[in-house]
């Protein structure tokens, strides 16, 4: 007789310790690449990006292979197949190459992957310009999100399993809800510089034409 999946499973175990492992190298990168009296927030986005690019290629960058040219993480075997399989019990789209899923993902592997390390770069050598480039990278973020869950929200949420805890708060609120607090950190502190050089320009302007 069938049973239902327990709660925590072998494959739940090192899809988190992944995630916990891809966590440790950002953190590692961040002390190495940034100078030791960085401030915080410059060492925060530093962890977040590195975190966010290797998720988008690893984990992201997995699934999308898995979903295009005919294939879905259903009917795909291999390590990344089954950590996907395990989420899918989650949200069932990400098994079957949901079209709305596939094309976010397109766009979150190809496009805000590689502006990711960019920004890095940019991070790196400590170059302002960097702020633009974090307010369209959270506005992407934010946007995918959104375009994820809406629809399902819109349509009673046919393909959500909140019945499990770690399904829910896990997969479902935690491993979502930091691409939408962080981007949104990240636009308004870069608000913060953009806004305050703008500021600074003006009134250095108005003061040369008295």
């Amino acid at each position: 007789m069938d049973t239902a999946p327990g709660i925590f499973t072998v494959t739940s175990a090192y899809s988190l310790a992944g995630v916990a492992a891809i966590g440790a190298i950002a953190y590692s990168g961040a002390n190495s690449l940034l100078p030791k009296n960085a401030r915080w927030q410059d060492r925060f986005t530093f962890i977040w990006l590195a975190f966010d690019a290797m998720i988008h290629f690893s984990f992201e960058g997995s699934f999308l292979y898995l979903s295009t040219f005919g294939r879905s993480v259903n009917t795909s075997v291999g390590p990344f197949a089954e950590l996907w399989k395990e989420y899918t019990r989650a949200d069932a789209r990400w098994g079957t190459s949901d079209p709305t899923v596939v094309s976010l993902e397109i766009l979150t592997v190809l496009g805000a992957g590689p502006l990711c390390c960019y920004i890095l770069k940019q991070l790196v050598k400590d170059d302002p310009a960097r702020h633009y480039w974090l307010v369209v990278l959270s506005t992407a973020e934010l946007y995918g999100g959104w375009m994820t869950f809406c629809p399902e929200w819109l349509t009673g949420s046919p393909s959500l399993d909140t019945s499990n805890p770690l399904y829910l708060w896990v997969y479902l609120v935690f491993m979502n809800v930091i691409w939408v607090a962080i981007p949104l950190w990240l636009m308004v502190d870069s608000y913060g510089h953009i806004a305050g050089s703008i500021r600074q320009i003006q009134s250095v302007a108005k003061s040369k034409k008295l």
